[in-house]
């Protein structure tokens, strides 16, 4: 018996399926089922099903209490493959890869539908085309191919089993829900912004601030409107180029702390106020969805909802069910960790090798016991701070760690030429394009100020201006890296949880929550910390590099930190 098999919707309920050798070809005959979810629930066995797509497929198996081990998904590995051809942008859908195939008219993919709040069924795709089971073992059949004809064959292979897997993943998160009290988020509301006013103007709280905002500049000033900001500074004789935070306190005038307090609450209520309750949690759960590899670097992004943007006093509305518990982890110095792991710098490794605090360890080592300083530094190395302190701090890391800063280095040198990097399973970055807007690229202009470690970028490809694209790819081999590590992680707990009660229920790139009876939360906590050295071990090989986590048992996800 195969356990390996292809499957593909049919008419109605149906299905049609047929079992593969290892060499992806058919090993028996086509089988119609009347009903797909039986079909595969009558074959436990199977270890892997092969998919046009998870989300077209496994919300309904989970709706019937199907879980399935493993998935090799077409349209997420074409996404991947296109990529690391070099054509990422490209239509990834099972009918763009036949059309390509057979020399076709390759079809668009279909946009991407509107998010459903509440919705059970959620990850469905708006009317993909109907491809035929046939047609998919033919893309199946070249994909296999084009993994042989990979850079690293295996590791392709590998980062297409973990982001099938990561796909699996977001469905069950999906499905099971984050545990959410609307009556303690009504509460954390009423305390941070006050009544609401009849016709959904704004609380009383913001009226407020907006009333002191205006009467430091003596007229009436929209603090929600940056642009009547900046002009009544201006008039003032304050001169900004924006309203951000960092900005604004460096000013001295009556306007910034009103200014400040109420540009926070302002986004607590547009994001996570009294409409977003109502619109996203149903029956005591926030059900967001999440898109696996939805950035170029692989991190996850979600389909409306800010579910990877919730405020932490928002967290306070995060509580485990009566008798269960919460288990926080935060994986520690997440990046510095891989890039250790993918130079192959004995230094770096030889600190990263430990539990504790990887910058602590690395300012006694090069920094004097400066540890802020060494952080600095190393963060600089990788996002690409190369003026002021940040090139004095990246000579010094160059003497100490030379693997690691080369191979940041040669990121952005290739970066610069235009050429393409890759993670090291072999996610590709975008090509560059002759012209056009970095901004909108997604590609951080160059400043003084260090990049976020959460900065994003955007789905499509990156800008031609050299330094911005060097920045771009010094910072993808190592975050990008760092997202194939996670996936690999939570398929490890997805697999080490399986016999549990409990339920992943939240991830973003470098933590992860899990919903367990209280009996269940040591164990689940120690599985969380083997499944980040196991995932460690199996991206990049035996390496002295540990991937330690902080975890923290909790009722609510605000006291996890």
């Amino acid at each position: 018996m195969s356990d390996r098999w292809a499957l593909a919707a049919a008419e109605g309920d149906g299905a049609r399926l047929v079992p593969l050798g290892p060499d992806g070809l058919p090993t028996g005959p086509v089988r119609a089922e009347p009903d797909l979810v039986e079909a595969v629930r009558s074959r436990p066995e199977v270890g892997r099903w092969v998919w046009r797509s998870t989300a077209e497929i496994y919300p309904r198996l989970l709706a019937a209490g199907v879980r399935v081990e493993r998935c090799y998904d077409i349209e997420d590995a074409e996404l991947l493959l296109l990529g690391h051809q070099g054509r990422l942008g490209e239509p990834r859908s099972a009918a763009a890869a036949l059309a390509r195939l057979r020399n076709a008219p390759v079809p668009p993919d279909p946009p991407q539908r509107a998010a459903e709040p509440g919705s059970q069924s959620s990850l469905f795709e708006p009317q993909p085309v109907p491809v035929p089971l046939e047609a998919l073992l033919e893309v199946y059949a070249d994909q296999l191919r084009r993994h042989e004809a990979a850079e690293h064959p295996g590791r392709m292979r590998l980062l297409t089993a973990a982001e099938s897997a990561g796909m699996l993943v977001a469905a069950e998160m999906n499905r099971a829900g984050l545990p959410w009290r609307a009556d303690v988020h009504r509460d954390v509301l009423h305390e941070l912004l006050g009544e609401r006013y009849p016709g959904g103007g704004e609380p009383r709280r913001l009226a407020e601030l907006a009333e002191e905002v205006s009467a430091a500049f003596g007229r009436r000033v929209r603090p929600d409107l940056p642009a009547d900001v900046v002009k009544a500074f201006a008039q003032a004789g304050i001169k900004v180029r924006s309203t951000r935070r960092w900005e604004l306190e460096e000013l001295d005038h009556p306007a910034v702390k009103p200014l400040i307090q109420y540009k926070k609450l302002y986004r607590i209520w547009t994001a996570h106020g009294w409409s977003w309750l109502k619109d996203w949690v149903r029956d005591g759960r926030f059900r967001p969805e999440y898109l696996p590899g939805g950035t170029v670097s692989g991190r996850w992004t979600t389909n409306g909802g800010g579910a990877l943007q919730i405020p932490k006093v928002i967290r306070r509305a995060v509580v485990a069910d009566e008798g269960w518990r919460l288990v926080v982890a935060d994986a520690d110095q997440m990046e510095p960790r891989v890039l250790a792991a993918i130079s192959r710098d004995r230094g770096l490794m030889e600190i990263s090798g430990h539990d504790g605090d990887l910058y602590s360890a690395l300012s006694d080592r090069a920094f004097s016991g400066d540890r802020d300083h060494a952080k600095l530094a190393l963060l600089g190395a990788i996002y690409g701070q190369t003026s002021g302190d940040g090139l004095k701090n990246l000579a010094m890391l160059r003497r100490r760690f030379p693997l690691a800063v080369a191979y940041v280095d040669d990121a952005a040198r290739a970066g610069e030429e235009g050429r393409l990097v890759r993670t090291w399973l072999g996610r590709t970055s975008p090509r560059a394009v002759g012209s056009g807007d970095d901004e909108e690229a997604g590609i951080p202009q160059e400043s003084e100020e260090l990049p976020s470690p959460d900065t994003e970028f955007t789905p499509g490809y990156a800008s031609s201006n050299a330094r911005a694209r060097g920045r771009f790819t010094r910072n993808f081999v190592v975050q990008g890296s760092a997202a194939d590590w996670a996936l690999l992680m939570l398929a490890a707990l997805r697999q080490a949880t399986a016999g549990m009660r409990a339920e992943l229920v939240f991830f973003q790139h470098d933590e992860v929550i899990v919903h367990c009876p209280a009996e269940e939360a040591e164990e689940v906590a120690k599985a969380i910390r083997a499944a980040g050295e196991l995932a460690g071990r199996i991206a990049f090989g035996e390496t002295p590099v540990r991937f330690p986590f902080t975890t923290a048992v909790v009722q609510c996800y605000a006291d996890a930190k």
